[in-house]
């Protein structure tokens, strides 16, 4: 039992301290934090950083692995979900946006700090990053399949960084509605001509 306990203690102070330095690298910038900072901000001493992550960089590493990880778990169970293409879509950029709202710190560092990453973990958060693409590219294939590969490419990318623009903006509840039907006339809405 107290090794249940001191497990889950664990797990619970490094969630803490995952979501704390997502706040401050977003607040000051990766470079800008140190790992007294870290500590002070879980009440902890800086080097018992070290406890729980082997560094800073690792860290951050972790932050945006996770939250990749996340984001391509997320999105593969709506996929699964059963209904349409154009229902899983509108579902998709739910998440998406429910997502860069409920953690704004995240796709904030995510914007500014993956060039510090190590490489190995940099590749690994582009390859998860890609895979998330890839599986929204496939249901946009399904509702427009008239469009090709390099046309849904930039719908997506665009749809991405407007759904991913709102941690940078006081974003209201009732926008979230707004932003949704924006991105979705992104996705599939038909070209002028």
């Amino acid at each position: 039992m107290t090794a249940t306990w001191r497990a889950t203690q664990k797990a619970n102070r490094r969630a803490s301290l995952m979501r704390s330095a997502a706040r401050l690298f977003a607040e000051r910038g990766f470079a800008a934090v140190s790992t007294a900072d870290l500590g002070d901000a879980v009440g902890m001493s800086g080097p018992a950083l070290y406890n729980y992550f082997p560094s800073k960089e690792a860290l951050l590493a972790e932050v945006l692995i996770d939250a990749s990880r996340r984001l391509l778990e997320g999105c593969r169970a709506l996929v699964a979900e059963p209904g349409t293409p154009d229902e899983a879509l509108s579902r998709l950029v739910r998440f998406h946006l429910d997502f860069a709202t409920a953690d704004p710190d995240t796709i904030r560092i995510q914007d500014r700090e993956l060039a510090q990453l190590p490489l190995d973990a940099n590749q690994q958060v582009r390859s998860l990053q890609r895979q998330y693409v890839q599986e929204w590219d496939a249901v946009l294939a399904s509702v427009r399949p008239e469009l090709d590969a390099a046309d849904r490419q930039t719908r997506l990318l665009g749809t991405f960084g407007l759904l991913n623009s709102t941690p940078h903006s006081a974003v209201a509840a009732s926008a979230a509605d707004v932003l949704a039907a924006m991105a979705l006339r992104a996705l599939v809405g038909r070209d002028a001509g």
